[in-house]
């Protein structure tokens, strides 16, 4: 792997108080996401870095942890030190029974 380690976190290391940074595609979203997270595709974060929380814990989530990492890493490139990669994605969230919702009034699930 090229670059700094990217910090991770399981699932159930999450804490209720940590900042859900779900980067994935709007259908990925709309399909199931975690309670309470917010959402903004990974590609307009450089343009929306201002609502990434520069203070307390931020765990950002995509589907299986890849895009997400590489979130992690270019927020930390940009001086943020309290962003966490959700190892898994969402995929390993679904797995072990973490808390989903949808937008579209279908059972929550991950695309």
């Amino acid at each position: 792997m090229f670059g700094p380690q990217v910090p991770t976190v399981t699932p159930e290391q999450v804490g209720t108080d940590a900042y859900l940074l779900d980067v994935r595609e709007p259908d990925e979203w709309t399909a199931g996401h975690a309670p309470g997270a917010h959402h903004l595709p990974m590609m307009e974060v450089p343009a929306r870095m201002a609502e990434v929380p520069s203070d307390g814990e931020v765990v950002v989530i995509c589907r299986a942890g890849g895009r997400s990492g590489q979130v992690v890493a270019y927020l930390m490139n940009q001086g943020w030190d309290n962003v966490r990669n959700l190892d898994g994605g969402m995929q390993s969230w679904a797995a072990r029974g973490r808390d989903m919702v949808s937008e579209d009034g279908q059972p929550a699930r991950v695309l």
